[in-house]
């Protein structure tokens, strides 16, 4: 069993070859890969965190579809003075799959 801990969109995402991430809006390269950097690789009993080893690792993925995320109310309200605010955000996401994880 070997899966990767990746750093993507601010946040870290444990991955396998195979899973399906969203992470915040990213481009990809004229073939639609995205590489993402390494920060824990686990293979079988070997969990390897030096950052020089993990220099080698890629974690490549193919982008499946740019989408946009739920919506989010975001309300603001004052008691006795006539205050209220309302806003809505979606967030731009981009769907993953992840391809390949090598090591060199």
């Amino acid at each position: 069993m070997v899966f990767a801990v990746v750093r993507a969109g601010g946040r870290q995402e444990k991955v396998e070859v195979g899973d399906e991430i969203s992470v915040n809006r990213v481009v990809a390269d004229e073939d639609g890969n995205i590489t993402f950097p390494a920060l824990l690789l686990v293979d079988g009993e070997t969990v390897t965190s030096d950052a020089a080893k993990l220099a080698g690792v890629t974690v490549t993925g193919e982008v499946l579809e740019d989408f946009r995320g739920p919506k989010i109310v975001i309300q603001k309200f004052k008691n006795k003075t006539g205050y209220k605010k309302r806003q809505g955000h979606r967030q731009e996401l981009t769907r993953v799959k992840i391809t390949d994880i090598t090591e060199k």
